[in-house]
């Protein structure tokens, strides 16, 4: 196996195993996300709370659990979302061509213009802040779902053009399929490389996202944990100093995003 193959799965076992811990968190420790030992704020690394506890006397190694099962599960679920969209709409613009392709595309271009960070906490500013934690998780994905999809359909888009020529669609016209039959029959089968592509960039992309939202209190709500709302942690430097296993939800977060651009190229090739 030569190195580069070596290093992709060596980050794919990473991440498989990150994502069924957070996935089992429950089986992996014994105490729950919001469970505050009130005698023990601030504690050390100790046999009891193995990395210690935050400033509410809570296990830190426990919402790290919790956290991750938050970023790691549910931002497959906004990138899933979101390139549904891409691929229907993208499919449908690329093949058909005329003015809904332009209607589709300026529609693209039109989300593009505008920062997707800043429209992201536009709306979630319209929320109110003390809403259930689970209702916040559910408002900051499909938020993210709904409004990520242009750059992908601008790419499904050019892939879904290149196939509007080719011999078999030529030939499925001339037997009389209709358009729909076309589109969901064979043009999307053709492009699921593209989408598969498409929906591994974003991943990376969504877990910063709602980490930085989070940090900014505009992502997923106490006490339910995140790694972006673990990060607010790291504002005390003093007890991040005394404890550095606070810093760990900010190292998960650059490996991960580090581990997802390495497996990549991997899925570029396949596209």
């Amino acid at each position: 196996m030569s190195p580069s193959k070596l290093l992709r799965s060596t980050c794919a076992a990473f991440l498989c195993t990150l994502f069924l811990a957070g996935l089992f968190a429950g089986g992996v420790t014994h105490y729950s996300y919001a469970t505050q030992f009130r005698e023990a704020p601030n504690a050390s690394p100790s046999t009891a709370h193995v990395f210690g506890t935050d400033g509410l006397g809570r296990d830190l190694f426990a919402r790290v659990l919790y956290g991750t099962r938050v970023s790691l599960v549910l931002a497959p679920a906004a990138a899933l979302l979101s390139t549904i969209i891409a691929g229907v709409f993208g499919s449908f613009a690329g093949f058909m061509g005329g003015w809904f392709e332009t209607l589709i595309l300026a529609t693209a271009d039109l989300s593009m213009a505008l920062p997707l960070l800043f429209v992201l906490l536009a709306l979630r500013a319209l929320l109110p802040l003390n809403i259930d934690p689970i209702v916040s998780v559910v408002v900051t994905f499909i938020l993210l779902g709904l409004l990520g999809w242009p750059a992908s359909l601008r790419v499904v888009c050019a892939a879904s053009q290149n196939l509007r020529n080719s011999d078999f669609l030529l030939l499925a016209r001339a037997t009389g399929c209709p358009r729909r039959r076309i589109i969901l029959r064979h043009v999307l089968p053709n492009l699921r490389p593209v989408l598969l592509a498409q929906f591994w960039i974003s991943i990376p992309l969504y877990v910063l996202t709602e980490a930085t939202l989070s940090m900014l209190g505009l992502g997923v709500m106490e006490p339910l944990p995140s790694w972006g709302n673990l990060l607010r942690g790291l504002e005390d430097f003093s007890v991040v100093h005394a404890n550095p296993w606070r810093a760990l939800p900010l190292v998960l977060l650059v490996v991960v995003v580090i581990s997802f651009q390495l497996i990549l190229p991997a899925q570029e090739e396949i596209a």
